[in-house]
C-alpha cells in the first residue's frame, strides 16, 4: 500500500524590513508628505517617465540624434537595395543633364534615402525639362507634403528636448505681491527662448512646404480639369494650410465632376464647415 507522508507545515515568510505601521486612527501626514520637493518628485515622475519613453523612440525609430541607425533607416537600407543608387542616379544626369527621366531617377533615388529636399530640387529639374509631366506633378506635391511632415516632426521633438533641458519651467515660479519672479531661472529662460525659435523656424518650413504642395496640385490641376481625383487631393491640401478659398472651389468643382463618388458625402460637410468659417470670418 502506498504511504502517504503528512506535508509539514509551511512556516511564513521571513520579511527582510517591515516598516513601521502608522498609529491606528491617525490622520497626520508623515513629515516627508509636508515637503515640497519630495512630493514634487513623487507626483512628476510618471510625467518625465513617459517624455523619456517619447524622446527614446524618436531616438529608435528615427534615428534622430543618435548618428546611427533607426528603424527607419533599416527599412530605407532594404529598399535601396534594390532600387538605383544615388551616386548612380546622379551619373546619369551628368551623362545625360537634358534627359528628364534621368533626372526623375535620381529623385527617387534621393527620396529612398530620406533626402527629400534634394530630391525635391532634382524634380523640379525634370519638370522644367518636361512641363507637361502630370505624374511628375502628383510626385512634387508628395514630396513637399512629406517635407511639411518632417518639419513638424522636428518641431515636436525640439518640444521634448527644450523640457528635457529646462525641466525647472515645469515648477511654478515663485512670486512676489507685484507678480514679479523672486528667484528667476535665467538659464531655462534662455534655454527656452533658443528652443522657440527653433521651433517657430520648424512650423514656418513645415507651413511653407505644405504651400508649395498645393502649388504643385494647381499646376496638376491646369493639366488635368477633370480629374476628380486631382481636385480632390488639391481641396485636402489646401484645406490643411488654411487656404480655404482654394479648398472650397476644388471640393466644388469635385461634386460637379463626381457627384456619386462614395466621398460626395464627407465632402458636402467639408463644404458646410468651410463656408461657415468662411461667412463667421468676413462678418
Amino acid at each position: 500500500m502506498a504511504r502517504f507522508e503528512k506535508s509539514r507545515p509551511k512556516s511564513a515568510k521571513q520579511h527582510a524590513a517591515v516598516a513601521p505601521a502608522r498609529p491606528r486612527g491617525s490622520t497626520a501626514p508623515s513629515i516627508e508628505d509636508t515637503m515640497f520637493f519630495p512630493r514634487l518628485r513623487r507626483h512628476a515622475k510618471w510625467m518625465f517617465v513617459f517624455l523619456a519613453l517619447v524622446f527614446g523612440l524618436g531616438f529608435v525609430v528615427f534615428g534622430v540624434g543618435a548618428g546611427g541607425t533607426g528603424v527607419g533607416d533599416i527599412f530605407r537600407d532594404s529598399n535601396s537595395s534594390t532600387a538605383q543608387s544615388v551616386s548612380d542616379a546622379r551619373k546619369e544626369t551628368e551623362q545625360r543633364p537634358k534627359d528628364a527621366q534621368a533626372w526623375r531617377d535620381y529623385a527617387t533615388a534621393l527620396e529612398t534615402e530620406g533626402q527629400t529636399a534634394d530630391a525635391i530640387v532634382a524634380l523640379n529639374t525634370a519638370i522644367d525639362l518636361r512641363p507637361k509631366d502630370e505624374s511628375a506633378y502628383r510626385e512634387l506635391a508628395g514630396l513637399h507634403m512629406s517635407r511639411a511632415t518632417e518639419r513638424q516632426r522636428d518641431a515636436q521633438i525640439l518640444q521634448v528636448r527644450a523640457l528635457f533641458r529646462a525641466p525647472s519651467q515645469g515648477i511654478p515660479a515663485l512670486t512676489g505681491p507685484a507678480g514679479q519672479s523672486i528667484f528667476p531661472d535665467r538659464i531655462s529662460t534662455a534655454v527656452n527662448a533658443q528652443a522657440s525659435g527653433e521651433i517657430s523656424a520648424a512650423l514656418q518650413d513645415a507651413q511653407t512646404e505644405a504651400t508649395l504642395a498645393v502649388d504643385a496640385y494647381k499646376r496638376l490641376v491646369a493639366l488635368q480639369p477633370n480629374d476628380p481625383n486631382v481636385q480632390l487631393e488639391l481641396a485636402q491640401a489646401a484645406q490643411q494650410v488654411g487656404d480655404a478659398a482654394t479648398a472650397i472651389a476644388a471640393y466644388e468643382r469635385f461634386l460637379t465632376l463626381a457627384p456619386d463618388d462614395p466621398s460626395a458625402a464627407v465632402v458636402r460637410q467639408q463644404l458646410k464647415q468651410l463656408r461657415a468659417a468662411a461667412a463667421s470670418t468676413s462678418g
